[in-house]
Parts: C-alpha cells; sequence; structure tokens
C-alpha cells in the first residue's frame, strides 16, 4: 500500500516536471538536449534560454560527476571496488543512453537514482 502511494507521487513529480516545459521550447532543443550527453554545457552556450535544454544539461553534468566519483572511488578500494569497476562503467553507459533517448525523443524524464538532483538552475 505504501509503495504503491509512493509510486504514484513519483508519477505526479515526473508528469508535473514535464509539464513545466512549453512544446515549442522540446521541439525546438530535442538535438541540444540530445546531444548534451555528449558535452553537458553545449545547450548552455548554444540555447541559454532553454528550460529543456538546461533539464538534459543538468542531468549530463549529474552523469558525469557520478561516473567520475564512482570510478575514483571504486579505483581507491583494492580488488572488490577493482571487479565492481566495468559494473558500474556499464551502469553508467545504461543511464547515458537512457538520457540520449529521453532527450532526442522529447521526454524530461529524471534518470533513475541521480535525476532529481538540480545543479544547473
Amino acid at each position: 500500500m505504501t509503495e504503491q502511494k509512493i509510486n504514484s507521487e513519483n508519477q505526479e513529480l515526473i508528469e508535473v516536471q514535464e509539464n513545466v516545459f512549453t512544446q515549442e521550447d522540446i521541439e525546438k532543443n530535442k538535438t541540444m538536449a540530445g546531444l548534451s550527453y555528449f558535452l553537458f554545457f553545449l545547450p548552455l552556450i548554444v540555447c541559454p534560454e532553454s528550460q529543456y535544454a538546461k533539464f538534459h544539461a543538468n542531468q549530463a553534468l549529474l552523469l558525469l560527476i557520478t561516473g567520475i566519483a564512482g570510478n575514483v572511488i571504486l579505483g581507491i578500494i583494492p580488488i572488490i571496488g577493482w571487479m565492481l569497476m566495468p559494473i558500474f562503467g556499464i551502469a553508467i553507459l545504461i543511464l547515458g543512453i537512457m538520457g540520449i533517448i529521453n532527450g532526442f525523443g522529447g521526454k524530461a524524464k529524471p534518470l533513475p537514482v541521480i535525476g532529481k538532483i538540480t545543479i544547473l538552475k
């Protein structure tokens, strides 16, 4: 019962997040949103007024920071960390692909686990 309530609240948050962006903004800046996962600062330079592109630039920056921090931490931990590093790399790759698909697809879904954090406003 509690899990269903939490899941419905998360769905509402995602729907509210998607409604923040205008359809015109999404259509105009889909390409920049998708490309932000390759260079997170690209939308900030090309279309700084687009909230949709900034959302995906924020997601890409979070993914970059998570990837670097995770690799550093796992690199410090002997043997077990080194064994977990490839799995962590695959997880980051999957999150990046999800972000690219959402960016080019016109969706403003936050990435799982890290997506709710906002660095760029």
